[in-house]
């Protein structure tokens, strides 16, 4: 089982904190409690709600032997989230998101194929019998790959939804997300606009604090989906 952030973790992590007000998106203002020194306050006592909504989700997806997508491209958030999915084994793409990757899914496919086939090559000594230049041609496209898909290398098919950190930044996701009838979760801030998402998480989305907490929040989540499983 896995426990929920007080209300005081949540403070202490700042998720309460949203952005300027002159950059507020007028969708988020049902989660929005007040503003202070010209910045939105977040309405914890929403946060708390639709986080439990959210991680009964993505338990249930974890129980099912589901695959969530996790994408975070943020440079506060892009090392937590990649650990995270990581130590649950789980796709993530932390690094550009490669236009097509949903919904053009078999060409992604094929470049997935292309490096998971290049490390086996390189581990079983294959690529031993080229030479040293052939060999350094082998790290430079490995090493391509692995920025361009190397989160993606267990990915055999769509996965069956995607975490979003910064809903402004990964438009791009949430927009192939939606065309291939993908459920997003989402970290949204006060300037997003969270209509296109269907498990919101209203939250600072900058606050390191803030990404720790929910990183480890969903690790554990995600374990207590596939212990379940594993009982079952």
């Amino acid at each position: 089982m896995y426990k929920l952030p007080t209300m005081k973790e949540m403070l202490g992590a700042g998720m309460h904190f949203g952005h300027k007000t002159s950059k507020w998106h007028p969708k988020m203002a049902p989660y929005i409690f007040s503003k202070k020194n010209d910045i939105h306050i977040i309405d914890l006592q929403k946060t708390e709600k639709l986080l439990a909504g959210a991680m009964d989700f993505i338990e249930k997806f974890a129980q099912d032997k589901k695959t969530i997508l996790f994408v975070a491209t943020k440079i506060q958030a892009k090392d937590e989230i990649k650990k995270m999915a990581q130590a649950v084994d789980m796709p993530y793409v932390t690094e550009k998101w490669l236009g097509g990757t949903l919904t053009n899914f078999f060409i992604i496919k094929k470049l997935i194929t292309k490096y998971n086939t290049l490390i086996q090559d390189k581990t079983s000594g294959k690529l031993s019998k080229y030479t040293k230049k052939e060999n350094l041609d082998f790290d430079r496209e490995i090493e391509k790959l692995e920025k361009k898909v190397g989160g993606l290398k267990k990915l055999n098919k769509l996965p069956d939804a995607v975490f979003v950190w910064d809903v402004k930044r990964e438009k791009t996701a949430i927009t192939e997300a939606c065309k291939k009838n993908i459920p997003v979760i989402a970290i949204c801030d006060t300037n997003s606009n969270p209509e296109r998402i269907n498990y919101i998480i209203p939250s600072n989305d900058d606050s390191t604090k803030t990404i720790k907490l929910i990183s480890e929040l969903l690790e554990k989540v995600i374990k207590s989906g596939k212990e379940k499983e594993d009982k079952n």
